[in-house]
């Protein structure tokens, strides 16, 4: 319990809980994506590729990053409401497809020699809180809001509750399902464009089983895996305790190896509560 521990554990939870508010919005429409992981590594190579000393303004390589992350999360709906492809189906070729993309544009390399200030992003304060927990913040309070007080946040719970009544309400369901996977893409770009300025390189093998954590820390939250309930407060709630529960573990020096152990078993714990919930 220490302001250092603290502020290193803020830190490291930001980039998966921007991932956990993204997938939210997929969750609460009754679908999944498990292609953040690969998300991450692509957007990141992608910014980070425009981000060298002296090419182009440092605005440039977040706005690459996130309209990268956007096209994803499109072509992810797109497939799914158009090509009628299951979720986890679709969002699968998509992990594969954009981790391979991201080894291609790299070269298999990582993408270094980045200017100062783009890298700032990830290592820089602002009021002595860090650049990427005030972009967590704002993503959590920015989603929150709008889920809450916006109609077309209110039509992503109707869609996730029952699609069949949603649509027969005059909801256009295919648009809502194409905006929560567009949303989910363009934070993971986001995401994937923090964490390359974080560890100063665009790494084409960076997020290996974010999606997990960030699912799990939805679910853990209160999200549904059926679509329909759940809130963004709750999801940072949850990256809170995976993140408590990750650095408690390196605190006590247990191995690695044994917290996947831990991870999995909450894992598989938060959606057996979350099915044992909705059947009683």
């Amino acid at each position: 319990m220490t302001v250092p521990n603290l502020v290193n554990l803020v830190r490291q939870i930001s980039i998966s809980g921007i991932l956990a508010v993204g997938v939210t919005f997929v969750l609460l429409t009754g679908g999944v994506d498990l292609s953040l992981g690969s998300l991450v590594a692509l957007t990141g190579v992608v910014a980070a590729s425009f981000a060298h000393p002296g090419e182009v303004s440092p605005a440039v390589p977040v706005l690459m990053g996130a309209l990268t992350g956007a096209g994803c999360g499109a072509l992810n709906g797109l497939v799914i409401t158009r090509g009628r492809v299951a979720p986890f189906i679709a969002t699968l070729g998509m992990m594969t497809a954009a981790r391979g993309l991201a080894l291609v544009i790299s070269g298999g390399r990582p993408v270094s020699n980045l200017r100062r200030e783009f890298t700032v992003i990830g290592s820089g304060d602002v009021l002595g809180i860090p650049i990427p927990v005030v972009a967590f913040l704002a993503v959590a309070l920015g989603s929150a809001v709008f889920l809450r007080n916006f109609r077309l946040g209110r039509y992503i719970y109707a869609v996730g509750g029952n699609g069949d009544a949603a649509r027969s309400s005059g909801i256009r369901v295919v648009a809502v399902k194409m905006f929560a996977y567009i949303v989910c893409g363009v934070l993971a770009g986001i995401a994937g464009t923090i964490l390359a300025a974080r560890i100063t390189t665009g790494q084409p093998n960076a997020g290996i089983g974010y999606e997990l954590d960030a699912i799990a820390a939805a679910v853990i939250g209160g999200t549904s895996l059926s679509g329909g309930s759940g809130s963004i407060v709750g999801t940072v709630l949850g990256v809170l305790l995976i993140g408590l529960i990750n650095n408690g573990l390196d605190l006590l020096n247990v191995q690695s190896y044994y917290q996947q152990v831990v991870k999995g078993i909450i894992i598989v714990g938060a959606v057996w509560m979350d099915r044992s919930r909705h059947q009683s």
